[in-house]
């Protein structure tokens, strides 16, 4: 398989410098052979925005990856990142380039699989939850990617060909088949001293925080709910949408607050409980992601299987009808119509 691109101004060549050129990305490209796995290296660097968690996720040091990242930088003859010790961040000519890159490594992705046909095991990802009877009744091979990461960055990794399937929240794209799983009711923590058995989702606080690298997806979800429910936004800087975080800051705020899909394996503090939301009801909506056009067998059945286990698992069932889902939740009509099932 061809593990680098020779970038070179012809015009009838799909390539990078065809891209900086029609970008605006640079007027003077220099431009030399660039390899797929520098590509892969500088995809997870923009997603990741931390040279020490890129570095872990392709499985290099961070040293050999900053140099390879230079050596790109190099090769395309403009900066992609501004980094010191504390910040990274994408220049306009690498958020230019991280489309393209995503496209290349979906195509060599592509056609790798096309060479090995059938071969191999599926490379599972997910975010926060994992049915256990899926993972055991594939009957083909199938590997759980270790790297829990968040919905959008899962799904990225479904279109450039480092993942074939994801359990994550989507919204609608052409390239992406989206099977529905579960329609997930999302709860409220709330003080121990309120007494009513559910809580009005216009009661809400709902955190979103200033990390969208990390929390892009669940930012939007919590945005659409406060301006559709009349639940009311928190902004928070520190990654306390779960865990520990998130209960500090159920304790601080003292009121009802919206509880993420992200799970946490830790006990409830004292002094706080769990309680339904109702009047609507939020919903977020797992899905199992896979790209639209791969019709191989494994992928085909891994679908079949999934379907067939929700079903049976009454996950199609929702707690009440009247519940939510965003403007651009894919599945919208899907639960439309199991409301009034």
């Amino acid at each position: 398989m061809v593990s680098s691109i020779v970038l070179e101004p012809r015009p009838d060549v799909h390539d990078l410098r065809g891209h900086a050129d029609r970008r605006g990305l640079t007027g003077g490209v220099r431009c030399r052979a660039v390899e797929l796995r520098q590509l892969r290296y500088f995809v997870a660097v923009a997603e990741e925005l931390h040279f020490g968690r890129a570095a872990e996720r392709v499985h290099i040091a961070a040293p050999s990856l900053s140099q390879q990242i230079k050596a790109l930088e190099a090769s395309v003859g403009v900066p992609l990142f501004v980094r010191d010790r504390r910040h990274v961040e994408l220049t306009s000519a690498g958020r230019m380039l991280l489309p393209d890159a995503r496209e290349i490594l979906a195509l060599a992705a592509n056609a790798q699989r096309r060479l090995a046909g059938t071969a191999g095991a599926l490379r599972l990802g997910y975010v926060s939850w994992l049915p256990d009877e899926l993972v055991a009744s594939v009957r083909s091979d199938l590997q759980v990617d270790e790297w829990v990461m968040p919905s959008h960055m899962q799904i990225a990794r479904v279109l450039d060909g480092t993942l074939d399937a994801a359990i994550a929240w989507a919204v609608a794209d052409a390239r992406l088949h989206l099977q529905l799983l579960w329609a997930e009711p999302l709860d409220a923590v709330v003080p121990i001293r309120v007494k009513e058995d559910a809580i009005a989702a216009r009661l809400l606080r709902v955190l979103v925080d200033a990390d969208e690298t990390s929390w892009k997806t669940w930012n939007a979800f919590a945005r659409d709910l406060a301006g559709s429910n009349g639940a009311r936004i928190v902004e928070i800087d520190d990654g306390g949408i779960a865990g520990p975080g998130y209960h500090r800051h159920c304790r601080r705020l003292s009121v009802p607050v919206l509880q993420g899909p992200k799970r946490d394996p830790a006990p409830l503090p004292a002094g706080l409980r769990i309680r339904p939301v109702v009047d609507p009801t939020p919903l977020w909506s797992w899905s199992l992601v896979t790209r639209a056009d791969d019709d191989r067998p494994a992928v085909l059945a891994l679908r079949e299987q999934a379907d067939m286990l929700t079903r049976a698992a009454g996950l199609h069932v929702l707690p009440n009808p009247d519940c939510w889902v965003p403007a651009d939740d894919p599945h919208r009509e899907t639960v439309a119509a199991l409301s009034v099932a």
